[in-house]
């Protein structure tokens, strides 16, 4: 049974409300509340190959003008929580960008793209390695770190691009699993069991290595 998330809370619905309602501070202020979790799915799922010439916050520029012009189509009719659509606002902006810039050089769909209804574009391992390695203790021993930053990326890269993008949902973006269930068109079942494996087996791999 695929995940329905309940509506959003009273709080939440009357500053939408206001801000669809042409509000410019309650939309400033609606946006705003969103930002930091936006800006990890930018950060972790912007190619590579486009991070010297496309900069984070144009991004979430870009994508609050899309927001701003659509507000009152969401307000009218919530389908699925605000965040979640505001979500699939930034990924299908990355998804629009990466289709302009990289075009037919674009590596395989199934890395670069998820398999799964919603995920948006896939985050490289090398990227992935770098903002985990980013997240824990450093390693001093430039050697030792470089060959951590290996391992890491090769155990990502043994993952199922399914299993991958359940942990890019859950640990970068911070996604809850009801969150994840919905983005993905699973149960809360289905979504925890999948993390769990997936964690269950890049666990298996980097365990022991410096600094995890």
């Amino acid at each position: 049974m695929i995940t329905v998330l309940s509506p959003n809370p009273p709080e939440l619905e009357d500053l939408i409300r206001r801000a669809a309602d042409g509000d410019d501070a309650a939309r400033v202020d609606l946006f705003a509340q969103h930002r930091d979790r936006l800006k990890s799915v930018v950060r972790v799922r912007l190619d590579d190959r486009l991070r010297g010439r496309i900069d984070e916050a144009d991004v979430l520029q870009e994508v609050y003008l899309v927001f701003a012009g659509r507000l009152a189509e969401y307000a009218d009719d919530p389908a699925v929580p605000f965040y979640l659509w505001l979500r699939n606002l930034a990924v299908q902006r990355l998804i629009d960008l990466h289709r302009h810039h990289i075009g037919a050089q674009k590596r395989a769909v199934s890395r670069e793209y998820s398999i799964d209804r919603g995920g948006g574009p896939g985050a490289s391992s090398v990227h992935l390695a770098n903002l985990l390695l980013g997240k824990l203790t450093p390693v001093t021993d430039a050697a030792i770190r470089k060959e951590t930053r290996r391992m890491v990326q090769e155990a990502l890269d043994d993952l199922s691009t399914a299993d991958r993008e359940v942990l890019v949902l859950r640990y970068f973006e911070q996604l809850t699993n009801d969150e994840v269930a919905a983005v993905l068109g699973l149960s809360r079942t289905a979504a925890n069991n999948r993390y769990v494996r997936a964690l269950a087996r890049f666990a298996r791999v980097v365990k022991g290595l410096p600094g995890l």
